[in-house]
Order: structure tokens, then C-alpha cells, then sequence
């Protein structure tokens, strides 16, 4: 299978084998820039945009990614939208594409997996892998230690608990925990009034 082939699999869902030597140099080539990143100052914020300019398929304005940041592609397969905001320890797992809309907010040590294997231990022998593309909404916020598993959707607004394992879509304009992750309730009127319990938003 030639690094095309691979190339499409990769994008398409198709089963492929992660040892080609191609690819494999390819793919170290983006975890280079990815060194870079985890390597700066807190001072040298315009050098990590520059990095994440040249790391992502495509980056927004205003993001903030607190380093370290981990990424199989180093960034390569990401597309992130503006306003996109990111505590210690993300995992992206971008073997193909994660998409994220504007002002979505990470806790520390989230995981979001684009990639993942086929149950047969011959075929994991062999390296064997297959990817689904990941989508996140606008302004989702997703809690500390949660992780998306490959293929999901979750709808603009809605808010993931920490220590949550997304394993299905979640629609928008909810809150959802829990390990499989659930919609616990919608995200109602008393949310637009109070940030927390009976405390009302704009009082001290």
C-alpha cells in the first residue's frame, strides 16, 4: 500500500497500517514543530502563535493553548475556529480531522480521538488503524479529564462534565456527564440568570 493509499484511508474510514516508513517520517516531521511549542517561554506567546499557525490545518484568531499539548500530527489534521481557549495537557488524537468551532473552551488533561483500532488482535499486530473525523460546536466547553471518542458531534453551547467519556453525539444546548457521557438537562433560562446556584449573574 503505497503512502497515497494510506493518505485516503486515513481520511475515509478505511482500515490502513500505521508502519509505513513514509509515513512515519511525515509524521515526525510534525511532532518536531510540536517540541517547538511545548519548548517556549510564558513570555513567548508570539512565537507559539507563529508555531500553531504553521502545526494546525487552520487556526482562528484569539486561540490560547496552554502548553503541554499533545498531538499524534502535531496539530496537522485541526482545524480550530476563533476564540478557542485550551488548559494544560489537551490530547489530540489527529490522525484525520477534528474540527472545533469559536470560543470552545478545554479543561486540563481532555482527549479528543479522531483515531483508534479494530478489536482483531492480527490486525492490531499489524498496526492496523482506522479514523473517524471528530466536531465540536461553538461554544461548547468540555470539563477536565473527559475524552471524545472517535466519530462524535457535540452541538454548539453545550457543556461536557469533567471525567466524562463522550461515546455518542450529544446535541446541542445541554449539560452531559458521566462515563458513558448523558444529557443531564437542558441548558434552560435559570443558566442566562445565575453562573452558580443562587448566584446572579452581575452581582458581586
Amino acid at each position: 500500500m503505497d503512502l497515497d493509499e494510506i493518505k485516503l484511508r486515513m481520511k475515509n474510514g478505511e482500515i490502513y497500517f500505521s508502519d509505513n516508513e513514509e509515513l512515519v517520517s511525515e509524521q515526525l516531521k510534525c511532532l518536531e514543530l510540536l517540541y517547538d511549542f511545548n519548548q517556549t517561554r510564558p513570555l513567548q506567546t508570539e512565537k507559539r502563535q507563529e508555531l500553531l499557525k504553521k502545526m494546525f490545518a487552520s487556526i482562528g484568531e484569539d486561540c490560547y493553548i496552554e502548553p503541554p499539548l499533545r498531538a499524534n500530527w502535531g496539530g496537522k489534521n485541526v482545524y480550530f475556529g476563533n476564540g478557542v481557549y485550551a488548559n494544560f495537557n489537551l490530547t489530540l488524537v489527529d490522525d484525520t480531522d477534528i474540527f472545533v468551532g469559536d470560543n470552545v473552551m478545554f479543561a486540563p488533561n481532555v482527549v479528543i480521538a479522531s483515531g483508534t483500532h479494530p478489536i482483531s488482535p492480527t490486525l492490531r499486530e499489524k498496526k492496523g488503524q482506522y479514523n473517524l473525523p471528530v466536531k465540536i460546536g461553538n461554544n461548547v466547553w468540555i470539563g477536565a479529564n473527559s475524552v471524545v471518542l472517535p466519530g462524535i458531534t457535540i452541538g454548539e453551547n453545550s457543556v461536557i462534565g469533567a471525567c466524562s467519556v463522550v461515546t455518542k453525539d450529544i446535541p446541542a444546548n445541554v449539560v452531559a456527564v458521566g462515563n458513558p457521557c448523558k444529557v443531564l438537562r437542558n441548558i434552560d433560562e435559570n443558566d442566562f440568570k445565575y453562573y452558580c446556584k443562587n448566584k446572579l449573574i452581575g452581582t458581586e
